[in-house]
């Protein structure tokens, strides 16, 4: 008996011993859009933390599994909970869906705004041709009181491009806060940086707390990718900024350099992880960052934050985020990815989001390598060591080390290259697997002299410029087979690397980079994605004094300014783009500004041919969208396609769960709702055309007042393409025609079949020029 009692109390004592031991995980509940009206935020608060309790042991449990509770963005709230919490949860009626808080999300300009025409002087012929029109910028006062929200890695305050000197004082609209942490205080927000914010409750659940010697737990930026991407949406103008010594060297500033800024730090270092891998960012987190930033009263949302693969609407929480800003007419701007050139790679998909690719500029770092035979082949690098002498020229796969697996001979990889034979040597490395300024470490390490990086044929001609330790230079994947031949043809292939140099006018640009996700949009194919490309390739802006330019271990070098590439890059020239559309036309609509971005993009580079992708190959809709940007033709787009909050959920009613917006809004679906082909968008996309479409646009007049536009259109091949009507005669500013566009196949046989295919159509009144881009595939 008395073992029994004993036993019994035991037990007693191992079951909430047992129960706490569960793994908790953090999850976010999500119940819908938010339908409170006037509610006070913390009654909000207060019912999450009611469903909260339901299926926790006590109040205090509740509240200390709680992580955040979403007002602004969401109706949601995240929190630890265990296997059984989140079943029962999900079980509830009034939860729409619960799921895991990933780490998924990852981070994805001297020249590049004098490219787009956003300068004050140049004149440039293809500047001149293609963009036109009064000064952007004065119109814009430099996006004076536009408030750019930017979500990162945190921000550099110290640097130049965030200087506040001159400015007026902070708009009265600002809501935000300047949250002081390690290594920031108050002090380090100013009239320009007016608000920063950190968020790392989900990152700590998953990894503990912040190690001091990874990141700073606060605002401030380790690594240099928040830094660069807010100082490229919104930094001031800053003269003779260079990088490595002199190269891109002018006036490095952002968009709207009048702008203010406030920083998101939602990404954070992953421990135990090459910082040059970039850091990881949370769902919890990053719901949590775009809650606030929507409460802070900010107009942008720029957002260089993506996954490998595109997420569907209820679990892709930039996406549901960015709906509810569009209802505050708030525009957020999201990079592609950097998961290309494969199809179906792009992520952020949703319409009411504006997806940017990347695609180069105007500028080259040439580098030339002179061969033995006398041929000079040009290559780019930002890395400044002299040869003086010519010196032997070896492929890393022939002074491999014994044991490599032969697909990785010639990569250069760490311990990989023979020092026996490649001391004294240039080695030619080809770009794939591994760090391309690691590849130059491998080789200095080795005993080697210099450095020939060679692209992959996935790479094409986008070279990614480095500063690195060696003399060294990267050359096109035409340009490394002809290095290659070289070397087979002669017993003593020698060679010798000049040190980069700036050159601008460079030609062709703009094409597109070969990182540069690609469309088909996988979560609804009818509507076409990216929807425009800027400069993502080799971009100075603002860094990190905490980081060096590789952010490699053994890279100890401080810079005030950087170059880097990713679509991280191009996603902030929109946003600062969207800022001085704003600017100048404030009651427009995300839709209209997306609208006139697209619409007047172009779609031909500076030597007025077809812009092409990385290999020289004519490049698609499915990689640049509408074409490239061109912001000083946008703000005057003639006509627009506008859509509305509205229009939104009716969308979504077609294309994602009908309980994404039924249960919290006074929106109501139909019983059979449109197909999403219906939405007012600039593009469209048609999967399976094997019999006729018809689709309705509306399109609203803002150019002249008086003024009548006929369609043209250049169908995709095997594809016929029909307007009714056709000639849309307005008759004053804000008049709203519509029209249909019937869609058919001619049946060629000629026509290969199982294939996208591209076309345009475009309305003109002899002033505007309104251009669409669409994608057929035919089966």
């Amino acid at each position: 008996m008395k073992n029994s009692i004993s036993c019994f109390f035991l037990l007693l004592i191992l079951v909430p011993v047992l129960a706490s031991s569960v793994e908790k995980k953090v999850y976010i509940v999500y119940f819908g859009q938010h339908n409170n009206g006037e509610k006070a935020l913390h009654e909000i608060e207060k019912n999450h933390l009611s469903y909260l309790h339901s299926v926790k042991e006590s109040e205090e449990e509740a509240k200390s599994s709680l992580l955040y509770s979403y007002k602004h963005s969401i109706n949601g709230f995240a929190a630890k909970l265990t296997p059984d919490e989140v079943s029962k949860l999900s079980g509830m009626e009034e939860v729409l869906s619960v799921f895991p808080s990933h780490g998924k999300y990852s981070m994805q300009t001297t020249r590049s705004w004098e490219f787009v025409g956003l300068d004050e002087g140049d004149s440039h012929s293809w500047k001149k041709l293609q963009m036109g029109g009064e000064d952007l910028l004065s119109r814009a006062k430099y996006g004076k009181n536009i408030i750019i929200g930017v979500m990162d890695s945190g921000v550099w305050p110290e640097s130049p491009s965030f200087s506040d000197q001159g400015m007026d004082p902070i708009p009265k609209s600002w809501k935000g806060i300047c949250q002081e942490g390690v290594a920031f205080n108050s002090s380090n927000c100013n009239k320009k940086l007016i608000g920063a914010r950190y968020y790392v409750k989900g990152f700590e659940a998953a990894y503990g707390t912040v190690n001091a010697t990874e990141d700073f737990l606060s605002p401030r930026d380790m690594d240099g990718h928040g830094t660069h991407t807010a100082s490229t949406a919104g930094g001031r103008q800053v003269n003779d900024a260079a990088a490595f010594g002199g190269f891109a060297k002018g006036t490095a500033s952002g968009g709207a350099p009048l702008a203010r800024l406030s920083i998101y730090k939602a990404c954070w270092a992953v421990p135990n992880q090459a910082k040059a891998d970039g850091n990881t960012c949370f769902d919890a987190d990053m719901l949590a960052a775009l809650d606030d930033a929507i409460a802070d009263g900010v107009d942008i949302i720029s957002v260089s934050i993506g996954t490998p693969k595109p997420l569907q609407f209820e679990n892709d929480v930039i996406g549901l985020a960015a709906l509810e800003a569009s209802r505050r007419n708030i525009v957020v701007v999201c990079s592609a990815g950097n998961s290309g050139p494969a199809p179906g790679t792009l992520s952020n998909t949703s319409p009411w989001i504006i997806t940017v690719g990347a695609s180069s500029v105007d500028r080259a770092f040439l580098a030339p390598v002179k061969l033995g035979n006398g041929l000079k082949i040009i290559g780019q690098s930002v890395t400044p060591y002299k040869m003086k002498k010519m010196y032997p020229l070896v492929y890393a796969g022939d002074v491999v080390v014994a044991g490599v697996a032969q697909n990785l001979t010639g990569q250069c990889l760490p311990g990989s290259v023979d020092p026996t034979k490649a001391k004294g040597k240039i080695v030619v490395c080809t770009r794939g697997a591994g760090l391309r300024v690691g590849k130059g470490l491998e080789v200095k390490r080795a005993g080697g002299v210099g450095m020939v990086l060679a692209n992959a044929i996935s790479n094409g001609n986008e070279i990614a410029c480095d500063p690195h330790f060696l003399p060294a230079t990267a050359l096109s994947y035409g340009s490394g087979i002809k290095i290659l031949e070289y070397i087979n043809s002669t017993k003593n292939p020698m060679a010798k690397i000049s040190p980069g140099r700036t050159v601008l006018h460079y030609k062709p640009a703009p094409f597109m980079a070969g990182f540069t996700s690609c469309g088909p949009n996988l979560i609804d194919p009818n509507i076409l994605k990216p929807d425009i490309t800027a400069p993502g390739v080799n971009i100075l802006a603002a860094w990190s004094e905490a980081s060096s330019p590789t952010k490699l271990p053994m890279d100890h070098r401080s810079v005030k300014y950087n170059i880097y590439s990713g679509t991280s890059m191009s996603c902030p020239h929109v946003s600062g783009s969207a800022a001085l559309l704003k600017a100048i036309h404030p009651h427009w609509s995300v839709a209209a500004i997306k609208s006139a971005l697209m619409t007047t993009a172009t779609i031909t580079n500076n030597l007025g041919e077809l812009i092409t992708d990385a290999n020289g190959n004519a490049a698609t809709p499915f990689q640049f969208g509408a074409g490239h940007f061109r912001p000083t033709k946008a703000v005057d787009p003639g006509l627009i396609y506008d859509a509305t909050y509205e229009d939104y959920l009716l969308y979504l009613c077609a294309a994602g769960p009908n309980a994404l917006i039924e249960l919290n809004s006074p929106f109501k679906c139909p019983a059979n709702p449109p197909s999403t082909l219906t939405l007012n968008y600039p593009s469209f996309a048609i999967t399976n055309l094997n019999t006729t479409i018809t689709i309705r646009r509306t399109v609203t007049n803002i150019g002249r007042p008086r003024s009548t536009y006929f369609f043209s259109a250049k169908p995709p091949l095997g594809v016929r393409v029909k307007a009714t009507p056709s000639i849309l005669p307005f008759k004053r500013l804000g008049q709203k025609l519509s029209f249909t566009i019937t869609v058919s196949p001619t049946h060629d046989p000629t026509v290969t079949k199982s294939e996208y295919v591209f076309g345009w159509y475009s309305w003109d009144d002899g002033h505007y020029h309104v251009r669409s881009p669409m994608a057929v595939y035919l089966p």
